[in-house]
């Protein structure tokens, strides 16, 4: 068996409890603590999930929310079994990674 271990981000959904609907409101409090971060990387901290989060930056959420980090995330773990099965049609399976399309090949007129 295969465990893949993750997690739900909840800051937008703490953000809520605490009155603030705006990823603007939240940028005040975090410059009175010394997190200097641009519009930009608030917007992506608030409405996007972090693959890395600098603990600085954690413990800033967490004074300003008045909460500690296990309400900021919920770990998640999903178990697999070890073998995987074959599709119908021999190939392998597909796999939850987002597969990226194929490269279009644009063909002018010819004047031939």
């Amino acid at each position: 068996m295969t465990r893949r271990v993750g997690y739900r981000w909840r800051l937008r959904e703490v953000m809520a409890a605490h009155g603030m609907f705006h990823t603007t409101d939240i940028h005040p409090h975090l410059a009175e603590r010394g997190i200097d971060l641009s519009p930009v990387q608030v917007y992506r901290l608030v409405a996007q999930t972090p693959e890395r989060l600098n603990l600085t930056v954690l413990a800033a959420l967490c004074d300003v929310l008045g909460c500690t980090a296990a309400d900021l995330f919920e770990p998640t773990v999903e178990t697999h079994s070890g073998r995987a099965r074959k599709a119908a049609s021999g190939e392998a399976p597909t796999t939850s990674v987002a597969r990226r399309p194929k490269r279009a090949r644009i063909v002018g007129d010819d004047p031939r």
